[in-house]
C-alpha cells in the first residue's frame, strides 16, 4: 500500500536482525489471544466457540439485523506498548454471518524502541461471511510494532475488510516523526495466495511522507471479494462521486479489480472522511451479495 512489499519482507528474508529484535522485544511482553468460530444455528449465527487470554475480548454479541452476528473486540488497556503481542483468530463457518468492529481506535503508544507485535488471521468457510470493520490503528511518535493479517477464503467465501492507519495525531498537529511500523496483509483463496500488502514506514522519513503518503497523515485499504464486473464499475461511480463531493485536499482514493478482489485505497486528513467513504462500498457490497442496504454499526456514532 505504501512501500515496496519487498522492503517489509525483508524481516522474514533477509533482516533476520530485525525479526530477532521483534522476537525478543515481546517474549516476555504482555500476550492477549482471542479465538472466535461463528456458526449458523440457523435462525441466526452464534458463537460456538470462544477461547482469550489476557486483555483482549468481545462484548456480548448483538443482533440489529437479524441473522448477522454483530461483535465489538475490546482491548481493556486502551492502547498497545512496546513488548505487547495481540493475536486474533477468527473462522466463520459455512453460512455463518459475522460482522466484526472496535467500539474505538487501537492506539499504540510511545514504546521507547520496542516493538509491539499485531497478528490477525481471519478464515471464511464456503458460504460464509465476514465484514471486518475495526476502527483506525493510530501510531504515537516513537511507536514500534509489526502487524500481520492473513485472510484464507474459502470457495463462494465473502469477505469486506479494512484497515485504517493514521500515523501521529493531526488533531494535535503531530506527525509520525519517530518509530518504525512494519508487516504486511496476505490473502489467499482456496490455498492461494492471492494479494500480499507490505507496510514499512520510518518516523520522520520526509521522502515516504511526501512521495508516498502524498502529505496526507492517514491511509487505509478496503478489500471486498469480488469478480463482478458491474459491481467493480458502481464502486468506481461511487469513489468518483466521494472525490468531487469531499475534494481532494481532503481524500484521495481509488480502486483496482485484482483477482477474485476489489481494492479499494485511500489517503486522507481525518479517520471520518475515510471511514464515511469506505462505509458507502461496504453498504453496497452487503446490498450486492443479500438483498439489503446495512445501517451503519450504532458504536461508530458515540
Amino acid at each position: 500500500m505504501m512501500c515496496d512489499p519487498a522492503v517489509a519482507f525483508a524481516i522474514e528474508n533477509n533482516n533476520q536482525r530485525l525479526d530477532k529484535l521483534i522476537h525478543s522485544d515481546t517474549e516476555s511482553g504482555w500476550k492477549a489471544k482471542l479465538k472466535l468460530l461463528f456458526t449458523d444455528r440457523g435462525d441466526k449465527t452464534v458463537i460456538r466457540d470462544r477461547q482469550q487470554q489476557g486483555p483482549l475480548a468481545i462484548q456480548r454479541p448483538l443482533y440489529p439485523e437479524g441473522k448477522a452476528c454483530h461483535t465489538y473486540l475490546l482491548h481493556p488497556p486502551g492502547g498497545v506498548v512496546g513488548g505487547d503481542t495481540l493475536r486474533i483468530d477468527t473462522q466463520v463457518a459455512q453460512g455463518a454471518h459475522a460482522l466484526m468492529t472496535t467500539p474505538g481506535a487501537t492506539k499504540f503508544y510511545r514504546s521507547e524502541q520496542r516493538y509491539a507485535h499485531q497478528q490477525q488471521v481471519l478464515t471464511v468457510e464456503s458460504g460464509g461471511l465476514l465484514e471486518w470493520l475495526p476502527q483506525e490503528n493510530i501510531f504515537f511518535p516513537d511507536a514500534h510494532a509489526r502487524l500481520d493479517t492473513q485472510i484464507h477464503l474459502e470457495k463462494d467465501a465473502q469477505f469486506v475488510g479494512w484497515e485504517m492507519h493514521c500515523f501521529g495525531r493531526p488533531a494535535l498537529n503531530e506527525g509520525f516523526s519517530s518509530g518504525h511500523l512494519v508487516g504486511k496483509t496476505e490473502i489467499y483463496r482456496q490455498g492461494k495466495k492471492i494479494l500480499t500488502e507490505g507496510l514499512n514506514i520510518r518516523g520522520g522519513d520526509k521522502y515516504m511522507k511526501q512521495k508516498g503518503l502524498l502529505g496526507f497523515p492517514m491511509s487505509g485499504t478496503l478489500y471486498i471479494s469480488s469478480q463482478d464486473d458491474d459491481f467493480f464499475h458502481l464502486v468506481q461511480s461511487l469513489l468518483s462521486n466521494i472525490q468531487s463531493q469531499v475534494g481532494t485536499d481532503k481524500i484521495i482514493i481509488a480502486a483496482t479489480q485484482l483477482e477474485e478482489l476489489v481494492v479499494i485505497r485511500a489517503l486522507g486528513h481525518w479517520s471520518e472522511v475515510i471511514l464515511n467513504s469506505f462505509q458507502l462500498v461496504w453498504q453496497q457490497a452487503r446490498q450486492q451479495w443479500t438483498g439489503t442496504l446495512p445501517h451503519p454499526p450504532r458504536i461508530w456514532a458515540t
